[in-house]
């Protein structure tokens, strides 16, 4: 592998646009030379804007594997199709990058995790709110301790109105649901890093369709259209894990409450406990009293490198290509990734059957 690290974007849409190319083309070692979309102009345009002189352009992203002559692929595709072209890709010899969630189903994450560890080639999932400052500082305490056994959390993705109204958002065949597998993963994601705890024991779910059929809805990216609104507007889940440790999940593009927030997790543990309410706030008992303490990120910490601020997108694409080039584990390693897909999964199952799953292969009759 050269000193330069080679890329292929597969999916010249809104999340590549939005994050990946442009974090990628800060980062130094590293170039984009082939852009692959559907439709073709997408490609074109992403290649003009970020691809180095001579970048291809493909509307097939079997044909441009085919092709070769890059190191990682990233791929920024709707759900349905993360673990067929990671799969490609991985068998084509590149390290992948995949958006989140790993995959639509628990079936489709297990065969991307089985062809990254048969070809040997890193792959990780951009979850990127694990490099929010918040974020490492308070994962750094959960590893130090500070809060002792942790045992209780929240996983919190509420929008009041904040449904997402392009792209295949609103189509369940190509994404696999709404809220819970668009912004519920991350919620998900950061909760279950935080414990250091992937041994889902049991999960009940509920999931609703109770808004998404209104006409000329007050909502922040303009009214939905009710015909296409084929996913639930919020979805919860309740999740035991093997060591009796338990998991609220609350996700929701559309719900009637006046506190929310998303991407945030709370932590109750032995020694004390955190949340990301009001920012990051710590509470916890010292010389027979309580406290609550509000931890100050304006300055300094993981938020700024080299003496420049930098976003958790930037970081994400910093420490992913650091890993393929000193071939380094990545943060966010695909076994934690289909945990995550393996309990989104089974709150929709258990939505739609009215009873919890359970891990183990028993039942709750």
């Amino acid at each position: 592998m050269s000193n330069t690290l080679k890329i292929a974007i597969i999916g010249c849409g809104g999340i590549a646009n939005g994050k990946h190319m442009p974090s990628l083309s800060r980062q130094a070692g590293a170039e984009m030379v082939a852009f692959c979309d559907i439709e073709l102009e997408r490609a074109e345009e992403a290649a003009e804007k970020y691809g180095v002189e001579g970048a291809k352009v493909y509307s097939d992203y079997e044909e441009m594997l085919k092709d070769g002559g890059f190191d990682i692929v990233h791929v920024c595709t709707p759900n349905d199709s993360h673990s067929v072209i990671t799969v490609a890709s991985l068998e084509a010899g590149c390290h992948v990058m995949c958006e989140k969630p790993m995959a639509k189903t628990t079936a489709q994450a297990q065969e991307m995790l089985d062809a990254a560890r048969r070809t040997g080639r890193k792959l990780s999932i951009a979850y990127q709110n694990r490099f929010r400052s918040d974020s490492e500082y308070l994962k750094g305490l959960c590893e130090s301790g500070e809060l002792g056994d942790i045992y209780y959390a929240k996983a919190i993705a509420l929008r009041r109105r904040a449904v997402p109204t392009w792209g295949v958002f609103l189509d369940e065949e190509k994404q696999g649901g709404g809220p819970l597998i668009d912004i519920g993963t991350h919620a998900l994601d950061l909760t279950l890093w935080m414990m250091d705890n992937y041994k889902p024991r049991s999960v009940t779910g509920s999931v609703f369709h109770k808004l998404g059929h209104k006409e000329n809805a007050a909502n922040a990216f303009g009214p939905w259209d009710p015909e296409q609104f084929k996913v639930e507007d919020s979805a919860f889940g309740f999740i035991t894990m093997e060591n009796g440790a338990t998991i609220v999940l609350e996700s929701s593009w559309a719900l009637n409450v006046s506190e929310f927030g998303e991407a945030k997790t709370l932590l109750a543990g032995t020694e004390g406990g955190a949340d990301m309410t009001d920012g990051l706030r710590l509470n916890g008992e010292r010389a027979g009293r309580l406290y609550e303490t509000k931890v100050d990120l304006s300055s300094g910490g993981v938020a700024f490198y080299t003496g420049a601020q930098e976003t958790e997108a930037d970081r994400e694409a910093r420490l992913w290509l650091e890993a393929v080039k000193e071939d380094k584990e990545p943060l966010v390693k695909p076994e934690q990734a289909l945990v995550v897909t393996q309990i989104l999964e089974a709150i929709y199952e258990s939505a739609r059957t009215g009873r919890a799953v359970y891990f183990d292969g028993s039942s709750d009759n």
